[in-house]
Parts: C-alpha cells; structure tokens; sequence
C-alpha cells in the first residue's frame, strides 16, 4: 500500500482539531445535562399529597440521594418519592422533545468548549445519564451545526475538516457529507439507553469513559505509526481527554476509577461545572 493510502486511511478514521495547518491533539468528553446547555426537561417527583411535581436537573444533582428515602420540601411541595416513569421524559419516548429542547436550552458552563470542539473538528463524547436513542443525540448535535447556534460555525468546522482531507491527499466537495462523516466518528453514549440507573449513572459513565479512553489511544496510536506530523504523534502518544461534568457525585466516581485505572498519568482531566462554574478537579 502506498504512503498517500495509509496516510488518507488513518486520517479518515482520526478527525481531530486543527491548529496552525496540523491536528491539535485535542479530545472532549461531555456531560449533556446542566453542562454543555440548561435542558428545561424535569424529573417527574411525586408529592405528599399524591400528585406530580416537576424537578429540574440540576436541582435533581442536588437532591437524588433523598428521593425515596426521607421526605423533604422542594417549592413549597413535600415530595415522597418519584412519580410513576419519571424519567419518560429522558428516555425513547422524549426522544423528539430532546431535539425542540436542545435548541430552546440555554448555554451551560461548558458550551464555549463545546463550540470550540465542534467548529475546530475535534473527536468528542457525550457521556449523559439520558436514555434517548444515541441517534438523538447526534441529531441533535447536526441542528446545532447546521444553525450555526450560538456560537457554532458549519463554515469553520468545513474548512477544518477540509484541511484534514489536505493532509491526506483527498478533496471533498460535499460539505454535508463532511459533517454527517464527523458525527459519525464521535461517541454518543445515554447510560440508560435500554438499560442502567438513571438516579445513579455513575457506573454507567464510567464504562462510557473508559471505551472513549480506549477508542482514541487506538486511534492515535495508529496514525503516530503511520504518520509524522509537528506536533509529534508517536507510538507512545497518549491522548489528553477533557471531561466534564456538572455532578460531584459522577467527578468523584470518575476521578476515582482514573486513580485505579491508571497509576502514572491519567490521560482524562476532570472539570466540575456545578453551579455553572467550570473549575478543574
């Protein structure tokens, strides 16, 4: 096989951001809720008095240890424990209310690197305690784009992808298979999807993490034996992974794992978003 097929093989499967004409090295993983943007989907609670009260999640990051075990106030409301499927609204079934959502959601403390994610071309994940369909959310991601929403640019994401298509030798004219390629290369991971604890994704997350982690170490691993580029992949390259998340509570379980995962250094930095403060821990 010719140098010009490996390298346009290995490219194609590694899209990262570009930085002065080279990729950046640079990869992100997401929590989606309260973090990336301020969902208005609520958590369906059930009330002394036996009726439903609605809870927002970011409220529910603050409360979840007590729901069920002790009552307690919340607006004016002595809540009991959950409502009857009160997560209907993230799961299948709030799969198109996901999407109006998503574009209704405010900016949370994370969206500027999530911009910065998308519009330089780089490979992410999203990590959600959610159990819509993975599609969703990649859909979801592609409306932002396609809308250049608050912040985003379909231009600037284009021209970066295109100068990854440069390096290998390859044009591509098509701008919205471009696009449709990248969401594809990303990961979109809603631990309840099918099966999984929505009050307590912690493990869930983890498991996701770890196949991210394990996804673009092989994959950059593959294109540092291959391809010779200024920012020096080599074969021992390790990605460095930003994750983060609005939830002590998944901080703490991930900060963990990476303690017992990984000795040396850990390829993963953690960042809390609680309160809407975005601070490395």
């Amino acid at each position: 096989m010719s140098l010009k097929k490996i390298i346009r093989r290995n490219l194609n499967n590694l899209r990262e951001g570009i930085e002065e004409g080279q990729p950046d090295l640079k990869y992100y993983a997401f929590d989606w809720d309260d973090n990336i943007v301020i969902m208005p989907t609520q958590i369906m609670l059930q009330s002394e008095q036996g009726g439903e009260v609605g809870m927002s999640t970011e409220d529910f990051a603050e409360y979840r240890q007590k729901i069920g075990k002790e009552p307690f106030d919340y607006n004016g409301e002595m809540i009991v424990g959950y409502a009857k499927d009160p997560y209907r609204n993230f799961a299948v079934q709030g799969d198109k209310k996901f999407i109006v959502d998503s574009l209704l959601a405010e900016p949370g403390p994370s969206w500027d690197d999530f911009v910065e994610c998308i519009n330089g071309g780089s490979i992410f994940a999203i990590i959600t305690a959610r159990g819509h369909t993975p599609t969703v959310l990649r859909d979801s991601i592609y409306n932002f784009i396609v809308t250049n929403h608050n912040g985003i640019s379909a231009e600037t994401l284009i021209q970066n992808l295109k100068q990854y298509r440069e390096l290998s030798g390859e044009v591509m004219r098509d701008n919205q298979l471009l696009i449709k390629e990248y969401l594809d290369m990303c990961k979109y991971h809603p631990v309840t999807y099918g099966e999984g604890s929505a009050s307590n994704p912690e493990e869930g997350k983890i498991k996701a993490l770890r196949e991210f982690i394990n996804y673009v170490k092989y994959q950059s691993r593959k294109l540092g034996q291959k391809v010779s580029f200024t920012n020096d992949v080599t074969n021992n390259f390790v990605p460095q992974i930003g994750f983060s998340d609005d939830d002590p509570r998944n901080i703490e379980s991930i900060k963990s794992f990476l303690e017992k995962e990984y000795e040396d250094e850990s390829p993963v930095k953690t960042y809390l978003t609680k309160g809407g403060e975005k601070k490395e821990v």
